[in-house]
Order: C-alpha cells, then sequence, then structure tokens
C-alpha cells in the first residue's frame, strides 16, 4: 500500500522527463522575413545560394558617416565602423492594419514592419478563415529599447541643455528659444508615445491584428533572443496548450546608439567584408532583420495537409555559469546546450550534414565556439570533415535578436531544397581551429545535399549564443514525405534534365514544335515534361536531344533555340553554349556501337571536393 504513491510519482516524474521532442516533433509549416537585400522569402534564399553579399555602407535614412564615424577606434563618441546589412524599404498601408496615419510617427519601425511579415507567414503556413484563433500564440525575440526610444529620450536633456546654456552666458529668452528647436528634432511625448516604443507591443499588436487567442509575449535574451522565443513556442506546442504557434525575432536597429555600442565593445571589423572562421577575420558587422515561422506539432500538420518545410526535433539551452567574464564566450557551457539539444533529438550529433553556427567573425568568439563544437561533434566520431559549417552572418550581418531564427530560417530551406548553403568571405580558416582534423569543413560553394549512404535523413544544427552567457542550439531534420506532393511548394523551381527522342530528326522536330505550343499556351508544365520525358532509356537508332532548364519560360526560350538550329543544321550532332546537345542516334565507334559507363570506386570521396574537376 505504501509503495502505491511512490510509483505513482515516479511515473508521472518519468512521463515529464521523456517529454522530448523526438517523441513530438515540430513542423515548420510556414516561414517569412526581410533582411538585407532581400525584401521576400523567396528572395533571402536567392540571396543565400547564389552567394550575394548584403553588406553595404550606411544609408542616408539611417545615420550621416560625417556625424558618428572616425576610423580611430579611440575617438570617444564615434563608431569606426561605417557598413552593415540594412532592410531594403518597404511599402506600409497603416489602414491595412487597422492603424490611424498620425500614430505612424509615433510607433516604432519594428512594430509595423513585422506586422507585414507577421501577415506573410499567416499566408505562407495557408491558415485557414476559419482556424480557431485562440489556440495560436506569438513568442517573439527582441532586445533592448526600440529606435524611437532613443528619439523620445533625447527631448527630455532640455534640463541638461538649459544648464549647458546658462552657464555659457546664453540669456534665459534665447535659452528657452534653442531648446524648443532642439526639441522639434525629435518625436512628441503623447498617449500614442509609449506604446509605440515598447518591445512587447510588437507581439501585442500581432495578436491584436489578426485575432490571436494563445500566448502573447516577447523574449529578451540578447542576440540569443530569438531562439530563446521558439524554445518557449516548442513548450507551448507539446505541452498542449497551443494548435500553432508564431515565432521569430525582430531587430530594426542600425542607429548610432546600436553603433556606438558595438564599436565601443569593441566588436566591429576593420575589413570591409564579413569573414567567419577565416583566418583574415577581424570581427563582426550587424545587420537589421525581421524573420518568422509558424509552427504546428507535426502529427496535426500532416493531418491537416500543410506544406512542411522541415522538423524540429530538438532544441537544448543552457547557461555559461561562473566565468571570467559575463561578455567572453564559454566553450564549455555552449557544449552544455549541443549535448542537451540532441538528447531532446534522440540521435549523435554526427549525424548533421550541416551546422549554421552563429559564427560572428570575431576572434574570441568564433575559436571558442568552435571549440565547444568540436568537443561535441568528436565525441565517438573519427570521420574527419564530413559537417558542412557555414554562417549566415557573412551575407546579411549579425541580425541580433534575430540572428537565430536567420540561421533557422537559412537551414530549414536548405534540407526543403536539398542544397548545402555556402558562407561568402571565406579563403582560409583560421588555423587556430584546427578544422582539417574535426568533423567540419568551411562550406563557400552551394552545393547538392546527398543523402548519406545509411539513409540517415539529412539534419541540420543552428546555435544563437548572447551576451550574458546564454545558449541555445536548435535540430533540424528533412521531412521525407515532401517529394510525393510535387515541386509546387519550392520557393524556386528546381532545374530538370529532359531527354526528348523521336525516330528520326523530322519526328523529333515536330515533337518539339508541338512541345513548345504546349508549353506557350499552358497546357503542359515544367513538372509534367519532367516525369514524361525523364533521363530514361530509349531506342539506339532514335534521334535524341538533352537540355537542362531552370523554369518554364526557361524551356520555352531552350526550345525556340533549338528548333531554329535544327532547321538549320544539317550535323548529326551538336552542342549549343547553355549545354543542350543533339545527337542522330546513339554514340558510334568504328567498330559499332558503344556505351556510355560511370565507375564508381566505393569508398566515396577521400577528401573535400575530390573528383570536381
Amino acid at each position: 500500500m505504501s509503495q502505491t504513491p511512490s510509483n505513482t510519482h515516479e511515473s508521472q516524474e518519468d512521463k515529464r522527463l521523456n517529454k522530448r521532442l523526438k517523441d513530438m516533433p515540430i513542423a515548420i509549416v510556414g516561414m517569412a522575413s526581410i533582411f538585407a537585400n532581400s525584401r521576400y522569402l523567396n528572395k533571402f534564399w536567392d540571396l543565400i545560394s547564389e552567394k550575394i553579399d548584403a553588406i553595404t555602407e550606411v544609408p542616408e535614412t539611417h545615420w550621416r558617416p560625417e556625424d558618428y564615424y572616425d576610423a580611430d577606434k579611440s575617438t570617444p563618441d564615434k563608431s569606426y565602423c561605417k557598413r552593415g546589412g540594412f532592410m531594403p524599404e518597404v511599402d506600409f498601408n497603416p489602414m491595412e492594419f487597422g492603424l490611424p496615419p498620425n500614430i505612424l510617427e509615433l510607433t516604432d519601425t519594428s512594430q509595423l514592419l513585422s506586422l507585414i511579415v507577421a501577415k506573410e507567414v499567416l499566408a505562407d503556413a495557408k491558415l485557414p478563415a476559419d482556424y480557431d484563433r485562440d489556440k495560436i500564440g506569438i513568442t517573439l525575440g527582441v532586445g533592448g529599447g526600440q529606435k524611437i526610444s532613443q528619439s523620445l529620450n533625447a527631448r527630455l536633456q532640455y534640463p541638461v541643455l538649459k544648464k549647458v546654456f546658462k552657464n555659457s552666458g546664453i540669456s534665459d529668452e534665447d535659452s528657452e528659444m534653442l531648446i524648443k528647436k532642439f526639441q522639434d528634432q525629435y518625436i512628441h511625448w503623447e498617449e500614442n508615445s509609449f506604446p509605440g516604443s515598447l518591445g512587447n507591443v510588437i507581439a501585442g499588436r500581432i495578436a491584436n491584428r489578426f485575432d490571436l487567442g494563445g500566448i502573447n509575449c516577447v523574449v529578451d535574451a540578447a542576440c540569443a533572443g530569438s531562439l530563446a522565443a521558439l524554445r518557449m513556442a516548442l513548450g507551448e506546442l507539446v505541452d498542449g496548450r497551443s494548435e500553432m504557434m508564431i515565432t521569430g525575432g525582430v531587430c530594426t536597429d542600425n542607429s548610432p546608439t546600436m553603433y556606438m555600442s558595438f564599436s565601443k565593445t569593441p566588436a566591429f571589423t576593420t575589413n570591409e567584408t564579413i569573414q567567419p572562421f577565416d583566418i583574415d577575420s577581424k570581427g563582426m558587422m550587424i545587420g537589421e532583420g525581421i524573420g518568422m515561422i509558424a509552427l504546428k506539432r507535426l502529427e496535426d500538420a500532416e493531418r491537416d495537409g500543410d506544406r512542411i518545410y522541415s522538423v524540429i526535433k530538438g532544441i537544448g539551452a543552457s547557461s555559461d555559469g561562473k566565468f571570467k567574464s559575463i561578455y567572453a564566450p564559454r566553450p564549455e557551457g555552449q557544449a552544455k546546450a549541443l549535448k542537451r539539444a540532441y538528447d531532446d533529438a534522440g540521435f549523435a550529433p554526427h549525424t548533421l550534414g550541416l551546422l549554421e553556427a552563429h559564427g560572428t567573425g570575431t576572434a574570441a568568439g568564433d575559436v571558442a565556439e568552435f571549440k565547444g563544437l568540436n568537443s561535441v561533434f568528436s565525441e565517438d566520431n573519427d570521420e574527419k570533415q564530413h559537417i558542412a559549417l557555414g554562417s549566415v552572418k557573412s551575407q546579411i550581418g549579425h541580425t541580433k535578436s534575430t540572428a537565430g531564427t536567420a540561421g533557422l530560417i537559412k537551414a530549414a530551406l536548405a534540407l526543403h531544397h536539398k542544397v548545402l548553403p555556402p558562407t561568402i568571405n571565406v579563403t582560409t580558416p583560421n588555423p587556430k581551429l584546427a578544422i582539417e582534423d574535426s568533423p567540419f569543413y568551411l562550406n563557400t560553394q552551394t552545393r547538392p545535399w546527398m543523402q548519406r549512404v545509411d539513409g540517415t535523413p539529412r539534419r541540420a544544427g543552428i546555435s544563437s549564443f548572447g551576451f550574458g552567457g546564454t545558449n541555445f542550439h536548435v535540430v533540424l531534420e528533412e521531412y521525407n514525405q515532401e517529394h510525393a506532393r510535387g515541386d509546387k511548394y519550392r520557393q524556386r523551381e528546381v532545374a530538370q534534365t529532359l531527354l526528348f527522342n523521336a525516330p528520326s530528326r523530322e519526328a523529333l522536330l515536330a515533337s518539339l514544335k508541338e512541345t513548345a505550343a504546349d508549353i506557350a499556351s499552358s497546357n503542359t508544365d515544367l513538372q509534367t515534361l519532367a516525369k514524361t520525358h525523364g533521363l530514361r532509356s530509349i531506342d539506339s537508332s532514335h534521334a535524341r536531344l538533352g537540355l537542362v532548364v531552370q523554369s518554364a519560360h526557361d524551356l520555352q526560350a531552350q526550345l525556340a533555340q533549338v528548333i531554329s538550329t535544327l532547321e538549320k543544321q544539317t550535323k548529326t550532332h551538336w552542342q549549343l553554349p547553355n549545354g543542350t546537345s543533339y545527337r542522330e542516334s546513339a554514340l558510334v565507334s568504328e567498330q559499332g556501337s558503344a556505351k556510355v559507363a560511370a565507375l564508381f570506386a566505393g569508398q566515396g570521396s577521400q577528401y573535400l571536393n575530390m573528383g570536381r574537376e
């Protein structure tokens, strides 16, 4: 009898301890973003995969370098950096979101632009009109005060000015006139100023506008803020308190205050580019960005027929504990978060194919992060340089409280497209990393992400750390069923290899003309043609045409060129500069028919880029 309560207590405790994401994975069913040089999510993926550097000089809309810039790091009240990642201009219609135009000046940019991204993430998730919005919550990573606070606070400096003017011999009348002119440079205090400056109202406006009845709050964990918000969102779903969660990060502050903060730390690079883990890296640059994702429990997403970008399989968090400095990164603390994430996921860290690092580019930060990664990923793993390591900060800057979400979106899209994304501006790895003796390699090219020979799903990890010794790591896995649903949900059209054939040159020409007409009249599409004209065995006597196309428009252009060439060209075989290849029959040698063969050594590549040439 006395054992019953104890056993009951133990079983309940075990149940709580076993509530892990490996038992209840979470699906990413929607994403939206605004980052430097990439207004929309698909443009962000284009920027990543096409290796675009979005770092620019500070625009005049933000601040003037002649006011705040000085290359000398020791100059007081000056920033030695004037470059960064800046969001593009975005059209905003206040009436669309129920805001009277007269309060726009009193509402921080982060609140306004977040409404746009929230609308887009709900649209990307294809949220039905009749969905129970009481079961949708929102948690966002937001750092510190908002830009508008600086303007409001500046108006309050008039007592200091009055004192300075008086001590400078300026009359009281002139002092009042000068103070009035000073205050007129800044926005004024009134009933909308306070809520317009608050970080928590970023989430509050979204919940208000889109009628969300679940949890509504923001989290400040410095540069790890958005992954801290994700951790909270996952808890809401795993514990059954919400059916859908919107989460992510918001940072629209590349103001002089922010530049001064990082300049006097000092953390900024003196280079023109951001070079994470590189031998020439001198530091970081900051960026602006907003990223949001929509989450559901995987079983619910499958039930509802949602498009699933990837699946969250684990998350880990830790603090550095007592250390030499509250600002200094600690490898051991970061390693704790990593281990907890893979314990949550239920598989070994070294099964990953991609690691999106915090990777700011600072000397101390990169070396400490790599040491923590290597200590965890080398455990029970003798394989060298098999995990792609990178950082999206090399392209858009360090987006501070949004940094974790920027990396998460990058990794989710990489899994969705089966592509290993590049990190730019890296020439030679920092020798302090000894990366050649680790499980990692710095991936600098956009590569196909091949599945492991043992059938392990593609997996990715994302790290984010913040001032104050806070560490987060998230683990994603590909959604294996996505290809069964076709390519209509991809962010960009996937290149297709097409093979057309017919018994004769004339018959092939007629077939190509018919296909071109079908494409022009929208009677067929690229995906359908890929199924009927994919690589396959064909009669050796048939005329054949092979080509690789990116889109239906690309196919239309190539077919027009091919048809023209076939009508004018009499050669039995030829190739166009774009790679289109024609041959009147199978390969023929002097000895008769010949075959094409591919030799596979059976051991895979012995080193990075082996066989690339």
